[in-house]
């Protein structure tokens, strides 16, 4: 199979921390995963007055078209380009979903952070779970869009290159790394990054580097927006040092972080 990614996507991935692959994914598929949402919403798809919270969370899901949306061909080609052939877990389940409502009401959930990867010393307590520097457990995470997405619809905000300072922030911080809230207690202090919105069609999906920096926004627009962010599971820890066989995408990105 040719090469989905190319050369010009690859750097942006390195250098900004993300690609975006349009029609990862059929429309269709993205509609069946939303009738299944819809119907397990407390609220009313047909009537806007019944839409009072600005996210409902929901759980896990391993429905055949959630699992087939993140395992089309094109994704796997483009998980080996980036991560390395092998070296990742095809998705099984896909993560909570956080549906995002227009309302005026702000939403809880809008600070800068880098999705953990790896439990902490309480596995049920999120804020505690860990990212380290060779990324334990997490190869990519996944921007999945299940609806179409405007700069009014609460795009994901992206900020651009901030994979690097997040590696440098981690290279001295040895296996046990730093745990969610140790990560997002230090953003601000960074580098201010460009922002980019995670915006496109039903089918979208953008594959973002394991430290990218980003953000939930309020909802402006109309339709309520339906996405994932699932991770893509690493079979081993990131090689970063050593390898006389080359580096993938992934590992250049942090070696390039660490200077």
């Amino acid at each position: 199979m040719s090469d989905i990614l190319s050369k010009k996507d690859i750097a942006h991935f390195i250098n900004k921390g993300f690609v975006r692959m349009d029609n990862a994914f059929p429309r269709e598929m993205a509609e069946a995963v939303v009738d299944i949402l819809w119907k397990d919403l407390p609220c009313d798809r047909t009537d806007p007055s019944t839409w009072i919270e600005p996210v409902i969370r929901l759980g896990m899901y391993s429905n055949e078209p959630f699992v087939q949306s993140v395992n089309t061909p094109r994704l796997h080609q483009a998980f080996n380009q980036l991560v390395g052939k092998d070296k990742w877990l095809p998705c099984r389940s896909v993560g909570t979903f956080p549906v995002r409502f227009p309302s005026a009401q702000a939403p809880m959930d809008t600070g800068k952070h880098v999705d953990a990867s790896f439990p902490g010393s309480d596995p049920n307590n999120y804020f505690e779970w860990r990212v380290n520097i060779r990324s334990k457990g997490r190869a990519l995470l996944l921007l999945v869009l299940y609806s179409d997405v405007t700069e009014e619809d609460a795009p994901t905000i992206i900020y651009e290159g901030s994979h690097l300072d997040v590696a440098r922030l981690l290279a001295s911080e040895g296996e046990e790394g730093l745990s969610f809230m140790d990560i997002a207690n230090k953003l601000d202090a960074l580098p201010q990054r460009k922002e980019a919105l995670a915006t496109g069609k039903a089918g979208t999906v953008y594959l973002c580097h394991p430290f990218l920096v980003h953000a939930a926004q309020a909802h402006r627009g109309i339709h309520p927006k339906f996405m994932a962010q699932p991770p893509l599971l690493l079979k081993e820890e990131l090689r970063i040092a050593g390898s006389d066989v080359g580096y993938t995408p992934v590992e250049e990105a942090v070696r390039l972080g660490m200077g």
